[in-house]
């Protein structure tokens, strides 16, 4: 049992631990200067800016970027998750009739949920720690 627990704590950490590797390894993008969209002359990689919608970031890795966005999305449905295994395992809790094996089950199930939320709230807080250390601040 302390091994099974042993072998979650490492899976749950490997998450937090490979989010910041990616925001070391990821470089930062300066901003690009303005360009004017209207000039047929105007080339070369500045006129990507003529492609980006408003208020769209520069960077993949800045506030509001790619990677934030679907980070905490993906936080966000992981979360969702260990709530909804936690009230499951509440049920299955209350259900089990002091049946020793239902009731070993419905504290693993609100265990690994809970630990499930920790982890989420863990990555959440170093994928945001990350992404606002490396995004420019200009």
């Amino acid at each position: 049992m302390k091994q099974r627990i042993a072998n979650i704590m490492n899976y749950a950490l490997a998450l937090p631990v490979a989010a910041l590797i990616a925001g070391a390894v990821v470089p930062v993008t300066p901003a690009f200067a303005a360009t004017n969209c209207d000039d047929p002359a105007s080339t070369g990689i500045n006129s990507a800016e003529c492609a980006k919608g408003n208020g769209q970031s520069n960077s993949l890795t800045a506030e509001g970027g790619v990677f934030q966005t679907v980070t905490n999305i993906l936080l966000f449905v992981i979360g969702a998750v260990a709530v909804i295994m936690l009230v499951i395992g509440g049920i299955r809790y209350t259900i089990s009739n002091g049946d020793s094996a239902q009731v070993t089950a419905a504290k693993n199930t609100i265990l690994y949920a809970i630990i499930g939320i920790v982890v989420a709230i863990l990555a959440y807080a170093a994928v945001n720690f990350v992404i606002g250390s490396f995004a420019s601040t200009t």
